[in-house]
């Protein structure tokens, strides 16, 4: 992470903030505002009440999720549908050590401490107190040993205890629950400010069997170095800056929330996991991860992992996929098409709804003519090709994401035009407005003696 955090200097693309901020409400709002005028990466030096810079919204921008992958922004799709296929045709090879070093320690230095200790974040107004809102927790499949990777909020309640939201169908909620049907406490690691590529393969939809530790070895490219836990029987990415080692408590849940979720709302207080903290470790000089939730780095790797999903599904199934995307939030996928025969854009349509759960609330699908990753473009595309009587179907009660059960349901709209009339629909364009440099027409010097 912190080679990462260099090149996005190097690149202009980080701001650095030295002066003091306060973690309650304060780092949210400077953040929030950079965000919105800039959208670069922010490194905070001076946090009130600890020794850890912080740094946010590093994966915040399209263009850099694909940097880590080595790829464009437009081919972030198609590489992350060929990288996780490999991992899930060779998911029954979890032994494969070739992509792993395994150190008897880390090589760095290693520090220990408490979690009063590390960055105490409160974001929102009603949030119950300070979260954990960038932690991956790594944890093993009881049976197999297949370890998992996973976003969850955590709420800090003291230094021996923390409150986490699993929702219904992680895997890491079904891993708690076998445990403590044996009532056995599950192992886990939250680990704060990883490689990006353990950031991204934390994100990816892969099957139940599948290992996410190889997956993040895959888009890394090398083997990745692990070194073993102190406190319990797992091994972490060695560059991992803070490591927060523990055990979900079988059979126990206890109030968390309100938190202020991305969707713009707060989720209610409700009974949740408790994990124990028995250990804290971080590397000489560690970088503290912090994320906004509702931010673009809050949202963007969800929506790119969920666009990437159904473009892998979609293209399976059926031909002329071109490309598809979620915005504004990943509960709206977008298809590209290309249109090869009449009735081709309603079969995309129903796919589209059908393969993505939990997601998919609203489903449209557009011709390969229209920008997906430009808003106003997909909802002139809408407003110009769909007859709304016909081309938009709505399935009551389905459900949706956890939050969202007071809006349950699913929308398709077809926003292509009829495949017999095309010629009909041909964009207006001018040409050669792509090589207009306006400093050849319009003078800066005059403009500004003028004022």
């Amino acid at each position: 992470m912190r080679c990462f955090v260099q090149s996005l200097e190097q690149r202009g693309e980080l701001v650095v903030v030295d002066r003091e901020v306060d973690p309650k409400y304060e780092l949210a709002a400077v953040t929030k505002t950079i965000e919105d005028q800039c959208n670069k990466a922010v490194l905070f030096t001076n946090i009130r009440g600890t020794r850890f810079p912080v740094v946010t919204n590093l994966y915040g921008c399209r263009d850099r999720l694909a940097s880590i992958l080595h790829t464009t922004a437009g081919d972030l799709n198609r590489t992350w549908s060929r990288l996780t296929d490999q991992t899930d045709q060779t998911r029954d090879l979890a032994s494969r050590t070739s992509m792993f070093l395994h150190e008897a320690s880390g090589s760095d230095e290693l520090i220990s401490g408490c979690l009063r200790d590390l960055p105490l974040i409160t974001y929102y107004e009603r949030d119950a107190g300070p979260y954990f809102t960038s932690a991956i927790f790594l944890a093993k499949e009881p049976d197999t040993g297949v370890p998992n990777l996973s976003f969850h909020r955590s709420m800090y309640v003291s230094d021996d205890e923390l409150r986490v939201r699993l929702g219904p169908t992680h895997h890491l909620t079904m891993f708690h629950e076998k445990a403590e049907r044996r009532n056995e406490p599950l192992e886990a690691a939250l680990l704060i400010g990883t490689p990006p590529e353990f950031f991204l393969a934390a994100a990816a939809s892969v099957p139940y069997d599948a290992n996410e530790m190889l997956l993040a070895a895959e888009f890394a490219g090398h083997p990745v170095r692990l070194r073993p836990c102190q406190f319990v029987d797992l091994e972490v990415p060695a560059e991992t800056e803070i490591v927060v080692e523990g055990r979900f408590l079988p059979n126990e849940r206890r109030e968390e929330g309100p938190f202020g979720e991305f969707m713009g709302y707060y989720s209610p207080v409700a009974k949740n996991a408790v994990f124990e903290v028995l250990g804290v470790t971080w590397r000489s000089n560690a970088i503290f991860h912090s994320i906004l939730t509702g931010s673009p780095e809050g949202n963007l790797v969800q929506e790119v992992t969920v666009a990437a999903n159904m473009y892998r599904r979609l293209s399976e199934v059926l031909p002329g996929i071109v490309d598809v995307n979620c915005l504004p939030l990943q509960t709206h996928a977008v298809v590209q098409m290309h249109q090869l025969y009449s009735g081709h854009a309603r079969h995309v349509l129903l796919a589209a709804m059908g393969v993505e759960p939990v997601w998919g609330k609203i489903c449209t699908v557009v011709d390969d003519d229209v920008d997906i990753y430009d808003l106003h473009d997909v909802t002139w595309a809408i407003l110009t090709r769909s007859r709304l009587k016909r081309d938009i179907a709505i399935v009551d009660d389905v459900p949706s994401y956890y939050s969202d059960r007071d809006q349950w349901g699913r929308m398709g709209i077809d926003a292509t035009v009829p495949y017999d009339r095309r010629a009909e629909f041909e964009r207006t364009r001018i040409p050669g407005i792509a090589d207009v440099d306006l400093s050849k027409y319009v003078s800066t010097k005059r403009r500004a003696a003028e004022r």
